[in-house]
């Protein structure tokens, strides 16, 4: 199964799921999940291929949403959902596909569609690090900062770096190969007819108002709101905002 990080709580709302986006963890939703926790329980994960779970030559959406799946069943569901980005579309997926263990979902700054932007320049920077000079993250950063210009995207990659044992712990080999995957949507028939939230950055173009009626048609109960001030990484940039929005839609009578 996959890694998990739990945060008990003696709150009574029902328990969420934490799903991170590509290249990210668990660890990177800590203070977020820290801070909902006074609801109610929070599980963060580690999808395949990222962070302490497992690695698999498949990165496809229907096996992570099937990994997800196997998280809530062991906590005897069903589960209010978070998703970001690539985990959005893993937790649209195990909303469409499996809704009895999705009670409420939250999609941040994506879109059930297919992407042409790639991914791989940021697999090609990690590739280029010479692992054997890293002494510590910054060592790494440095290197990245050579093709990586934010320095935010530096530091949030080398979160998935093991200093000590200088591997990344991310398949970067595999999420080469199924890029094309993760940039894309599968085709699933039936709709997820409870209540959903497309949360999205002001400031990204991830979710356009041409992928409504896509999402409409998948989701009947979306609905749609955006942080002002934010970017593609919402949580990161302005995480008060993104906490605060997820609590009013959670915490609102359904």
């Amino acid at each position: 199964m996959l890694n998990t990080l739990f945060t008990d709580s003696t709150g009574p709302a029902m328990p969420l799921l934490i799903v991170h986006g590509l290249y990210g963890s668990g660890r990177n939703w800590g203070v977020i999940a820290k801070r909902l926790s006074d609801r109610g329980p929070v599980t963060a994960v580690d999808l395949r291929n990222h962070g302490d779970s497992f690695w698999s030559d498949s990165h496809s959406y229907p096996d992570m949403a099937e990994d997800l799946a196997k998280v809530i069943d062991a906590q005897a569901g069903p589960m209010d959902v978070v998703g970001h980005s690539m985990g959005g579309k893993a937790a649209m997926v195990l909303a469409l596909t499996r809704p009895e263990l999705v009670n409420r979902l939250i999609v941040a700054d994506i879109a059930p569609v297919t992407y042409t932007h790639s991914q791989i320049q940021f697999i090609e920077a990690m590739r280029a690090v010479d692992l054997s000079q890293v002494e510590k993250r910054s060592d790494a950063a440095a290197q990245l900062a050579r093709i990586v210009e934010d320095p935010t995207l530096q530091a949030f990659f080398t979160q998935s770096l093991d200093v000590k044992g200088k591997r990344w712990k991310l398949n970067l080999d595999a999420l080469a190969a199924e890029m094309d995957k993760i940039l894309g949507f599968p085709e699933i028939g039936g709709t997820f007819d409870k209540p959903t939230l497309f949360l999205s950055g002001a400031l990204s173009d991830y979710v356009s108002a041409d992928h409504r009626p896509t999402i409409k048609s998948l989701f009947p109960k979306a609905r749609f709101a955006k942080i002002p001030e934010a970017g593609h990484w919402l949580h990161a940039e302005t995480p008060r905002e993104f906490e605060a929005s997820v609590r009013a839609f959670l915490d609102r009578d359904q």
